[in-house]
């Protein structure tokens, strides 16, 4: 790893629930193909390979089916936010460096406890090799009990007591901040049910905020205060934008936010580059990518001049912010 790096990559994007492509959706997406392909995109390996790395997202692949996973690697530092399906997956990929061999040592954030954002744990492999370190942080004081239950013999076969690497619990109270090398993380409550946490990484002059699992019920100025502060110069913020905006306005007390309000909140925060995240699960690639294109022209008419960066978290897709 390049000293000075700072890499944000989703391992899990969906919000509720794993949601898989279904046949339906594929097939979809193969006719889309097909209307835009021509004759000399199909002459030979080249020109096909050519076609299929033209189309868009929505098209050639998939934003993804596994729940909220983030990982973020600094100078040789491992840090995860959340343990949704995306966890198994990032577990599959540890195993083929220092986890495989007991050497590995990583720090996992959670924001929550809700299903989508723990089912992971018990699939991770590297907490099944003896001799892997890990840190789980989260301000909530009951959080090793949490996680303890989901493994009960009632709803899963093999105990978190099974786990042969070292899982340490590090309860966020009493303290404002924590120190991860030279990174430093804080953490702010959201309106979400159950209650969420947010968190800002600070580190060599950048920041990432990850602000899943939020709603803003009242969107003044003043009110939505508190988010701009915290969200402030961010240089990616990460967002939940799980309903469209009228979809958030029926679905009050459910938790969870929209692209416009994200956009409103990135431009008044400065953000650099916003990735919208924990994508709704009855929302196909297609559905996605067309409440995207609405949010660009949202972001024309409230930002004209703004800068910001937009993208649609993509499973498997990284950010460098160094």
């Amino acid at each position: 790893m390049e000293k000075n790096q700072f890499r944000v990559t989703f391992r899990g994007v969906r919000g509720s629930i794993p949601t898989p492509s279904t046949a339906d959706q594929i097939q979809d997406k193969l006719l889309k193909a097909l209307e835009l392909v021509r004759p000399d995109d199909l002459k030979d390996a080249v020109t096909r390979q050519a076609f299929v790395q033209s189309l868009p997202v929505e098209v050639r692949g998939c934003f993804g089916g596994n729940s909220s996973c983030v990982e973020v690697s600094l100078d040789g530092e491992h840090l995860v936010f959340d343990c949704g399906s995306g966890f198994r997956e990032l577990g599959l990929a540890w195993m083929k460096c220092e986890f495989s061999r007991g050497q590995g040592q990583a720090h996992i954030f959670l924001s929550h406890t809700h299903w989508d954002h723990i089912l992971g744990v018990p699939f991770f492999v590297p907490f099944y090799v003896r001799g892997n370190r890990f840190t789980i942080y989260s301000p909530l004081e009951d959080i090793g009990y949490r996680l303890e239950q989901q493994q009960a013999k009632e709803y899963f076969p093999v105990p978190f007591s099974a786990f042969s690497s070292d899982v340490q619990f590090q309860v966020l109270q009493g303290i404002t901040e924590c120190k991860v090398g030279d990174a430093r993380i804080t953490w702010k409550p959201m309106y979400h049910p159950g209650k969420s946490f947010a968190y800002r990484v600070e580190y060599m002059g950048k920041t990432l905020v990850y602000a899943t699992d939020a709603e803003y019920k009242r969107l003044g100025k003043e009110d939505l205060k508190p988010a701009v502060d915290f969200f402030r110069d961010a240089d990616l913020l990460i967002f939940d934008s799980q309903y469209t905006f009228s979809e958030g306005l029926e679905k009050e007390d459910w938790g969870h936010s929209s692209t416009f309000i994200g956009v409103a909140l990135a431009v008044e925060a400065n953000v650099k580059k916003i990735a919208f995240y924990h994508h709704e699960p009855t929302y196909s690639d297609f559905k996605l990518a067309d409440i995207f294109r609405q949010t660009e022209k949202y972001l024309k008419l409230v930002g004209p001049k703004n800068s910001l960066q937009m993208v649609l978290a993509a499973e498997g897709e990284s950010i460098d912010l160094i």
